[in-house]
């Protein structure tokens, strides 16, 4: 019984939430770790950049940068192609631009809700 009331708990309700909250959501988690961050930053000057170059950069392993890598990639923010055996990894400008419009909404949207005058 106490396994069952474990799961039921970590079970995840985003039926209750809207199609942008949970995207939002989805978004802020991929963020939410600094090896991301920073492999979105450097990637970000590049035309194209390989995951070995990526890991030496931030100073994580080959395997580990593979892994932030694809989590990235899922959720849209990274395309890649491949050169000769090579995978080169960069942003995607148009999932970018509508991270930061939705980011933009949500923080425009709650200021106003809460940081408005009240006349």
């Amino acid at each position: 019984m106490l396994l069952l009331k474990q799961v039921a708990m970590g079970a995840s309700k985003n039926f209750l939430h809207t199609a942008e909250e949970n995207r939002l959501a989805a978004l802020a988690k991929v963020l939410s770790h600094p090896a991301r961050v920073s492999i979105l930053s450097y990637i970000g000057d590049c035309e194209g950049c390989l995951c070995k170059d990526i890991a030496e950069k931030i100073r994580l392993s080959q395997p580990t940068t593979s892994q932030h890598l694809q989590v990235i990639k899922k959720a849209g923010l990274l395309q890649s192609r491949f050169k000769g055996k090579n995978q080169l990894y960069f942003i995607n400008k148009s999932r970018l631009c509508d991270l930061k419009e939705l980011f933009h909404n949500f923080f425009e949207t709650t200021e106003q809700k809460c940081c408005s005058p009240t006349i």
